[in-house]
């Protein structure tokens, strides 16, 4: 009976060993933003066409490139507590079959971006693809502390995907969202690296906490915090949206500093992996009282 058992159960393993390899989670935020961008860029509806498949393919290439960093960063992710029971550290699934599952992913994908919506889409989303998986993952994590600040461009694009292939064109406003998205990155990824620096230091990864030490990468954070909060004003001031977002823009950039501020005081345990979950809170909130402040703009 407990073999059988163990039969029934074997595939379903290996099925969520091979979702696990894309990161799910971050691609549904990014999803998020994707949807948002698509919504943003038109007043009439979105083709269902496009909305289906393009964020498919979106989806797709991204799963794509999150399972190549599980196969690059399969030694350091032994060692980390946070990552030593991914797929490819425990030995779960072999780094072939993975980047196999990976090449499969953004063909996939760039075969639904080429066919649903248009050439540019599916040309800012292999450059993002790439960013990601071969420049960032690559290189730039192993080689400077800025590794977030400059590769943190491949990881804003997704609103800039949506937009681009609702329209079939770039402007301006599409590359303002990647900008509140590119700001955003380095409190919240620094803010997981204050809390899990000696298992970075361990890894031989050089996280700002790792090389500059935790008050440099404190300030930094509250810094980026501040030029976030201005750059997430910035739709309401070119009046690409209303009211109704300046006000939910305040509150969640004002409680972002607060968090911030609290981490650089270190008046509270547990501050940093705080700061780190409600940055994944505010960049949800924030890209949804863009897309509801747009629709009351249009009813109005």
């Amino acid at each position: 009976m407990a073999t059988l058992i163990g039969e029934r159960q074997h595939p379903q393993a290996i099925w969520r060993d091979y979702l696990e390899l894309t990161k799910p989670k971050v691609v549904v935020l990014m999803l998020i933003t994707s949807l948002v961008g698509m919504f943003l860029a038109t007043r009439a509806g979105v083709p269902w066409t496009v909305l289906v498949f393009g964020n498919l393919g979106i989806a797709l290439c991204a799963g794509g490139a999150a399972a190549v960093n599980h196969v690059v960063d399969r030694r350091i992710d032994a060692v980390m507590a946070r990552t030593h029971k991914r797929p490819l550290a425990e030995g779960r699934v072999s780094p072939r079959a993975a980047l196999a599952f990976a090449l499969l992913l953004a063909l996939a994908g760039q075969a639904l971006l080429l066919t649903f919506t248009n050439p540019l889409t599916a040309w800012l989303t292999l450059a993002s693809l790439l960013g990601y998986a071969v420049v960032y993952t690559g290189f730039l994590k192993r080689a400077t502390p800025q590794n977030i600040v400059i590769g943190g461009l491949a990881g804003a694009a997704p609103p800039l995907l949506g937009w681009v292939a609702a329209t079939g064109h770039m402007s301006a406003e599409p590359l303002l969202l990647v900008l509140i998205i590119f700001a955003w990155t380095p409190p919240h990824f620094w803010a997981l690296a204050i809390h899990r620096k000696e298992e970075y230091a361990k890894a031989d990864i050089p996280m700002l906490p790792v090389t500059h030490g935790e008050h440099y990468t404190k300030v930094h954070i509250l810094l980026y915090t501040f030029a976030l909060l201005a750059v997430s004003l910035l739709p309401y001031v070119i009046h690409m949206s209303g009211v109704l977002y300046l006000v939910c823009a305040l509150a969640l950039g004002g409680r972002f500093l607060q968090w911030a501020w609290v981490l650089y005081r270190g008046t509270r345990p547990h501050a940093a992996i705080n700061t780190f979950k409600y940055s994944i809170y505010y960049l949800f909130l924030l890209f949804i009282a863009l897309l509801v402040d747009h629709y009351l703009l249009l009813n109005l």
